[in-house]
C-alpha cells in the first residue's frame, strides 16, 4: 500500500517550489566619454598623429640631449682638412656624415645642435602667445561691453601689422639678438589670432546652462572663468596654437636667413641656410640638409595640428 503522506508532501513540495529561469546578466553600461576622451580615441587611430608624434618626440630628445647623437663641436672648424668637405653618407653618425661647411665645421653637428634653438623658439613663443592671447580673449568675451570693444580694437591694430615685417622692425632695435630676444619679437606680434579664437569660444560658452547654473549658485567670476569656461574653450585654441608652432619655427629661420634673427655663434638652421646659399654652386649639401630638417619639423607640427583639429571638431568626424 503506497505511503499517502509521503506522496502528498512530495506533491506539495513540487507545487510550492518556484521555478527559476535562466536570465542573462544585464550588459554593463559603457561609461560615457568626454570630448577629450573621444578625441584621444580618434588620435590613436590617426596615422598623421602617430607619425608627427614620433617626429616631434625625436626632435625633443635631440633638443634635450644633443650629445647623444654627436660628439663634434658645432662651432669648431678646421679649414685645412675640412673646407667644404663632401658628405660621407656611408659613415652614418660620424662627424663628416653630412659633410663640412665653408668654415670646416661639421654639418651634422650643426644640424643636431641647431634643433635646440628652433624648438625652443617655437615652443616658447607658442606658450607666451597662448597665455597672453587666451587671457585677453577670455576677458573680452566674458565681460563684453566697453572692455570687449577696447581689447578688440587693440587686437585689430596688432593684427593689421604684417607679422614678419613687424618682427624685423622690432629686432632691428636690438644689437644683441639672442634666442629670447627673437622669442619676444615673435610673441609681441603673434598673440592676436589666439585672442580672436578664445574670444569667440567664450562668447558661445558663456551662454551655456551650466554657466548660468554656476552663477545662480553664487560662483565667483574667477571660478566661472577658470573652472567652467576655460576647459571648454581650450579645444580650438589648442588646435590653432599647435599649427602656429610650426609657423613660428619657420619665422625664426626666415629672420635668421635675412640676418635679422639669430646670428653666429648661436647655431640655428636659419643661419646655416643663409650660409648655404652663398655656397650653393660648389657645396649644395650645406643648404640641403638644414632645409630638409626645417621642412620636416614644420611639417610635423602642422600634421599634429591637423590631426588634433579633426579629433576635436565633431563636424569632421
Amino acid at each position: 500500500m503506497p505511503d499517502v503522506t509521503k506522496t502528498a508532501l512530495s506533491t506539495e513540495s513540487e507545487v510550492d517550489t518556484p521555478v527559476v529561469a535562466d536570465v542573462a546578466p544585464a550588459p554593463k553600461k559603457e561609461k560615457a566619454r568626454s570630448l577629450w576622451g573621444d578625441a584621444w580615441a580618434d588620435l590613436r587611430r590617426n596615422p598623421y598623429f602617430l607619425v608627427s608624434s614620433v617626429l616631434i618626440f625625436f626632435l625633443l630628445v635631440i633638443t634635450a640631449f644633443p650629445g647623444w647623437f654627436t660628439s663634434a663641436s658645432p662651432t669648431a672648424g678646421d679649414l685645412v682638412h675640412h673646407y667644404l668637405g663632401k658628405p660621407e653618407l656611408g659613415k652614418i653618425g660620424s662627424d663628416g656624415w653630412l659633410g663640412w661647411d665653408g668654415q670646416g665645421r661639421s654639418v651634422y653637428a650643426r644640424l643636431i645642435h641647431g634643433t635646440r634653438a628652433s624648438v625652443i623658439v617655437g615652443i616658447s613663443v607658442t606658450l607666451i602667445v597662448t597665455i597672453i592671447g587666451g587671457i585677453m580673449g577670455m576677458i573680452a568675451g566674458y565681460f563684453g561691453g566697453i572692455i570687449d570693444a577696447l581689447l578688440s580694437r587693440l587686437t585689430d591694430i596688432f593684427f593689421g601689422i604684417p607679422f614678419l615685417l613687424g618682427a624685423m622692425v622690432v629686432l632691428q632695435s636690438f644689437t644683441d639678438r639672442t634666442i629670447w630676444v627673437v622669442v619676444f619679437a615673435l610673441a609681441f606680434l603673434g598673440w592676436t589670432q589666439i585672442t580672436r579664437v578664445m574670444r569667440g569660444a567664450v562668447i558661445t560658452i558663456k551662454q551655456a546652462d551650466y554657466v548660468h547654473a554656476a552663477k545662480a549658485l553664487g560662483a565667483g567670476t574667477t571660478r566661472i572663468l577658470f573652472w567652467h569656461i576655460l576647459p571648454n574653450a581650450m579645444a580650438p585654441v589648442i588646435v590653432v596654437a599647435t599649427i602656429a608652432l610650426g609657423g613660428y619655427i619657420s619665422a625664426e629661420a626666415t629672420l635668421s636667413y635675412l640676418g635679422l634673427g639669430l646670428s653666429s655663434p648661436i647655431v640655428s638652421w636659419g643661419v646655416d641656410v643663409s650660409a648655404g646659399v652663398q655656397q650653393i654652386r660648389t657645396a649644395q649639401h650645406i643648404l640641403l640638409f638644414p632645409s630638409i630638417m626645417l621642412s620636416l619639423t614644420v611639417l610635423a607640427f602642422i600634421m599634429l595640428g591637423e590631426a588634433v583639429r579633426n579629433a576635436l571638431d565633431p563636424k569632421l568626424r
